[in-house]
């Protein structure tokens, strides 16, 4: 026997390897209709010889592919970066911050109440809000503590600040249920609180809820995650994550903020002087080069310096990249579409000549703002206060082997 079936069956013939693949396939029948791959391994290495599965109620990746996310502290999992194309997240990979848990919550018996001051208080129901016209929206989510500090060199994207992820959502928009209510004069504030055991609340300005906040029941063209905040959450494209209340059941209009204890006690800059920054809402612009990254074992010659860009105050309208340690910087190409307020591919190719060096990127958003420096963050901060919003341009060091390593320093 010559051909490929020689190298599936070696010397038996296209026979007996047939009827051996089909007990194979007889035996792992179960597999298939339960949804798990068969293993390609155990099916020889052609396979055009060998009947592929059928069709199932739900699609999965190759067993070849290993996609996960790395929880962390019992609060948060983080979404793995460096092996992600385009720039939607998958919605299993999304990242999570939670404050207590996830709750389980009835769809049918959840609700949400929308009063303080206002004409109308009313009560909707998830099926109340399906009614209203459907928007949809591409952004990104980042929680404001997105930077491991003490990461070490060989720390991966995911490892460093893998708290952002985007997804495309779809809701009703904040406009249209406040013009169902009415918005009485003076109200400037509104309370958004969640059902989770940390009743999470955030104070959020009406300039906001009127500019292009929603109330989001859809990611990615299915329902909500339970993660994401099933069956609705509260989407503030460009703000800090947890404003974005998941498991929403309450926004209550007033004419001040409400000064809960996640904007007291909690996400506020420390700064020099004793000084404390509060309602530091907004995402600073920040990039982040996904490879050549640790593990990554680089060869000599032409590769492309890939990453992802993003701004919490409009669009990204250029990313400078340097291979050199931040001598002198390159244009890198944006992938289109360019969307505000939103994760932005960027990449540049490059000839690495196998000296070691460095590479870095940096972001510059269209109000101007330009990704800062640690130092430049330390000198407006002060050493060692940084706990939120921290946004530098991070550099990876290149050695003459083709090890790749994260440049690990000290917030002193």
């Amino acid at each position: 026997m010559t051909g490929p079936n020689k190298l599936i069956a070696g010397q038996s013939s296209r026979r007996q390897f047939l009827a051996r693949a089909g007990a194979v396939g007889g035996a792992m029948s179960g597999a298939v209709v339960g949804g798990a791959f068969a293993d390609a391994r155990l099916l020889g290495t052609d396979p055009t010889a060998v009947q592929g599965r059928a069709p199932q109620p739900r699609g999965q990746r190759s067993p070849f592919e290993s996609l996960e996310r790395v929880p962390a502290f019992n609060i948060v999992s983080l979404t793995p970066l460096e092996e992600l194309h385009g720039t939607i997240t998958p919605s299993d990979l999304h990242f999570e911050r939670h404050h207590a848990g996830i709750p389980q919550i009835d769809p049918g018996r959840h609700r949400l109440m929308l009063h303080g001051m206002v004409e109308r208080p009313l009560v909707f129901t998830l099926e109340d809000l399906k009614r209203f016209p459907a928007v949809t929206r591409t952004c990104f989510i980042e929680c404001s503590g997105n930077l491991n500090v003490n990461a070490t060199e060989k720390s991966t994207p995911q490892m460093l600040c893998g708290l952002t992820s985007q997804s495309e959502w779809t809701g009703v928009s904040l406009r249209t249920l406040l013009r169902e209510v009415g918005v009485k004069p003076g109200a400037t504030w509104c309370l958004a609180e969640g059902s989770d055991a940390a009743v999470m609340a955030r104070s959020i300005p009406m300039e906001k809820l009127l500019d292009d906040a929603m109330v989001a029941y859809a990611q990615n063209g299915e329902a909500l995650r339970p993660a994401q905040g099933y069956p609705m959450r509260l989407l503030l494209p460009g703000w800090e994550g947890n404003t974005n209340v998941k498991w929403l059941r309450r926004l209550e209009l007033s004419d001040a903020p409400f000064m809960t204890r996640e904007e007291t006690s909690k996400y506020t800059d420390p700064l020099k002087d004793g000084v404390a920054r509060q309602f530091s809402v907004v995402m600073d612009a920040r990039s982040v080069i996904t490879s050549p990254t640790y593990p990554k074992q680089l060869e000599p010659g032409w590769s492309e310096i890939r990453g992802i860009a993003w701004s919490g105050r409009g669009k990204i309208v250029a990313v400078e990249v340097s291979t050199d340690g931040g001598k002198t910087w390159d244009r890198a190409s944006l992938q289109r579409p360019v969307l505000p307020k939103a994760h932005t591919r960027f990449g540049l190719p490059w000839k690495w000549d196998g000296k070691s060096t460095e590479i870095a990127s940096r972001a510059i958003d269209d109000t101007g703002y330009v990704q800062p420096t640690r130092k430049q963050l330390i000198d407006a901060r002060g050493p060692g206060n940084q706990l939120y919003h921290l946004n530098p341009v991070m550099h990876w060091i290149v050695e003459s082997d083709g090890r790749v390593l994260y440049k690990a320093e000290p917030w002193a």
